[in-house]
């Protein structure tokens, strides 16, 4: 009994509070949404004395020279609209390009955590919580990083020029060729010279530049990733409306395998990386080469592009590798090179297996097509982009051949 009268203020309370958080603040104006028309049956027409602009009339035909003139012109007019918007805009597209395949890669997540009771804007936050984090633990080890070997080469660099200078391989090419005067000369021509002298400062300006514009576009791929979590069943809603309602149903069921199969390749790629930077991680422990988590970090991005992107990691790390030992390097390279081929026969089908279904050659020509176009985004969606265009092949051209 005590219990319950000890329980009863604080259940009020949140009641209280919950209320008064959905009540609108004093003074602040109602949000506008974009609410969606009611869907007709197909068999029942609109009232146009309900319908707020009146019901729409019959369609002209599409025989009329009127028609015909008109839609051709509007082609025109939206393919040269298309191409002004993606050339000056390319920057703006592949941002929202990369957040919409985060989205579809975490919507998976967030339906699993929906299904454990957990509501879907907590569950939004928590994957993308757990997405910023990584990256921000990345960056966090990458930054102070590049600063130590940034201020170790410049305290050690005297001492390697002083140490080159009074080798022996410089002493005879400088009795050969006088190069100690030629390189006082353009050291000279240098320092006079105010375009190298510019160009050294417009560099370091250029390189911040680019820093700082990696900085907002990772934001922007943030907000909108979170944008597009939370508002993707609605968009999901809208773009099957779009379609003709006898086409809704069939449109809806390839639509949804589609993003399944993208939600599913972006989870599935994403464990695969894992994987791959732990086991990489693990040996470069054993082995003690330098910077393991910073080049772990590094072997679980490149291990996202496929078929190459372990090939890049391996010769990363090995370089490093050699920095301790020509030996060190070979057993890398054999116990990495080794896992390769495990991973390849062993994890990925497993992985995989619900994801994607894409031939071998397919896959090659997808990648390399997707970064010659996009570069490093357009090798880590061409995989999936490629799956989606042979469902659609698939489902939709063969069906519609085999029909006549």
């Amino acid at each position: 009994m005590e219990a319950a009268v000890v329980r009863e203020p604080r259940s009020g309370l949140f009641a209280v509070i919950a209320r008064r958080l959905r009540q609108p603040i004093p003074g602040a104006q109602p949000r506008v949404r974009f609410e969606m028309p009611p869907e007709l049956d197909g068999t029942e027409e609109a009232d146009d004395g309900d319908a707020r602009f009146g019901s729409p009339g019959p369609r002209m035909s599409a025989q009329h020279p009127l028609y015909l003139g008109f839609m051709g012109t509007a082609g025109v007019g939206v393919a040269l609209l298309l191409f002004y918007i993606g050339t000056h805009t390319a920057q703006l597209l592949l941002w929202i390009v990369t957040a919409l395949f985060i989205a579809l890669g975490l919507d998976p997540v967030v339906r699993w955590l929906e299904s454990r009771r957990v509501p879907r804007p907590a569950g939004i936050l928590l994957a993308v919580g757990v997405l910023a984090a990584g990256v921000a633990g990345f960056f966090a080890t990458l930054i102070p990083t590049i600063v130590e070997q940034v201020t170790e080469i410049v305290r050690q660099a005297p001492t390697w020029i002083r140490d080159f200078l009074d080798s022996e391989f410089f002493r005879s090419l400088d009795s050969q060729f006088g190069v100690r005067d030629r390189i006082s000369q353009e050291l000279d021509k240098f320092v006079k010279n105010p375009d190298a002298v510019g160009g050294i400062f417009g560099g370091v300006v250029g390189f911040g530049s680019t820093v700082a514009n990696s900085l907002f576009g990772a934001l922007i791929v943030l907000v909108l990733s979170l944008y597009f979590l939370g508002a993707l069943p609605a968009m999901k809603k809208w773009a099957y409306r779009l379609a003709p309602r006898s086409r809704r149903p069939r449109v809806e069921a390839l639509s949804e395998e589609i993003t399944r199969s993208v939600g599913n390749y972006v989870i599935g790629q994403a464990c695969v990386a894992l994987l791959n930077a732990l086991f990489a991680f693990i040996v470069m422990n054993i082995l003690g080469v330098p910077f393991s988590v910073l080049l772990a970090f590094v072997v679980a991005l490149l291990a996202f592009i496929p078929l190459v992107g372990g090939m890049i990691a391996a010769i990363v790390v090995i370089l490093v590798a050699l920095t301790v030992g020509w030996q060190t390097a070979v057993i890398y390279a054999i116990c990495y090179f080794a896992y390769l081929q495990f991973e390849a026969y062993f994890i990925s089908p497993r992985i995989m297996q619900r994801a994607v279904a894409v031939p071998g050659a397919v896959a090659v020509i997808s990648v390399i097509a997707g970064g010659s176009l996009l570069g490093v985004l357009g090798a880590l969606i061409a995989i999936p982009t490629a799956a989606a265009i042979m469902l659609l092949i698939k489902e939709v051209f063969i069906v519609r051949q085999d029909r006549h």
